[in-house]
């Protein structure tokens, strides 16, 4: 569709994660000379400490005000408590003594991630990726998007999103007019999504911060592609081995919320990785699946072996910590 409105006769809403695409979305808008805008950060809590930190460097340096929404998964938590005294009691999932010592452990965290995660009983993945919809697109339509058009303000989406990512993408059309996500009890609302950057190269992105002076998510120069969550669950292999050398406590974490989703999970286990990620140990027999099996620093050593997975790569040189690593080719 052509501009169906002029962007100063809406509110513009830019999502920023920090990454490199949605600061060339931002300062797309800045030489369009865009009023009315907001600035959103949706914090998933499962970022990095680095991707934070480049927020309020962010703020500072393009002046503007970023404010963070972040997803609260407590009513969902509590209802599913009545579901396993109910349903699952009912179903033979659990005695009724198993249902009250499980939903004992059913207490939100306020981590969005990890209580999504809790109230699932099971992590995302790529087949049923709802990480994305909850933790950032649904809290920014509720807490900014909803209260503006309630208004009878026309709403813009300024979405950071290229072509050349996905074969998905690149259908993707610069101009959409899209639904809310259904809310319960909620009614669905339009607005509209822009995305500037479509047929952006990922160089034609980091060229648009060096010509305003904007520095990098420093992430980019310590081996990630992207710099979102950490790790994402679609992460590459190479990509995840370097992040456990660099940042082995962010594995520990996900290790942690292994254990606490798989004490409320249905059968009593649930992965960070789909049991399909290491081709050598891959199984659709829940039985067989556990945390000690294809949890998360079982791939981390899936990750440090060669293509089919079979071999260690001993000649592969350690990754250093404080040592460039960007494949954008942004070290100095």
């Amino acid at each position: 569709m052509e501009q169906p409105i002029e962007f100063n006769e809406a509110e513009n809403i830019f999502s920023i994660s920090g990454g490199k695409d949605s600061v060339c979305t931002v300062l797309v808008g800045r030489e369009k000379g865009i009023e009315n805008a907001r600035y959103i950060f949706a914090d998933t809590g499962n970022e990095h400490e680095d991707a934070i930190a480049h927020i309020d460097y962010l703020q500072d340096a393009l002046g503007i005000t970023i404010e963070t929404v972040k997803a609260d998964f407590s009513k969902q938590i509590e209802h599913k408590k009545e579901v396993v005294r109910d349903k699952w009691v009912r179903d033979g999932v659990v005695t009724p003594a198993e249902a009250e010592d499980l939903c004992k452990l059913l207490v939100p965290s306020g981590n969005p991630f990890l209580d999504l995660c809790l109230w699932k009983g099971r992590f995302p993945s790529r087949r049923a990726q709802f990480c994305t919809q909850m933790l950032k697109s649904v809290p920014i339509q509720e807490e900014v998007f909803r209260p503006l058009i309630n208004e009878g303000k026309e709403c813009i989406s300024w979405q950071g999103i290229r072509a050349d990512e996905s074969a998905k993408r690149a259908n993707d059309p610069m101009w959409e007019e899209r639904d809310s996500q259904p809310v319960t009890g909620e009614q669905v609302y339009q607005y509209y999504v822009y995305r500037p950057i479509l047929h952006f190269t990922a160089e034609q992105t980091f060229e648009m911060s060096e010509r305003h002076g904007i520095k990098n998510n420093p992430l980019y120069t310590k081996g990630m592609n992207r710099v979102g969550c950490m790790p994402c669950i679609n992460v590459k292999k190479g990509e995840l081995r370097t992040i456990a050398e660099r940042f082995p406590d962010h594995i520990d974490r996900i290790a942690e919320w292994e254990r606490l989703v798989g004490q409320v999970a249905k059968r009593g286990n649930s992965t960070f990785f789909h049991a399909a990620v290491d081709p050598t140990i891959a199984t659709k027999d829940n039985n067989l699946i556990t945390t000690d099996s294809h949890g998360v620093h079982r791939i981390v050593e899936w990750s440090k072996t060669q293509r089919g997975g079979r071999y260690f790569d001993w000649l592969e040189e350690e990754v250093q910590p404080n040592v460039c690593a960007s494949s954008y080719g942004l070290c100095e």
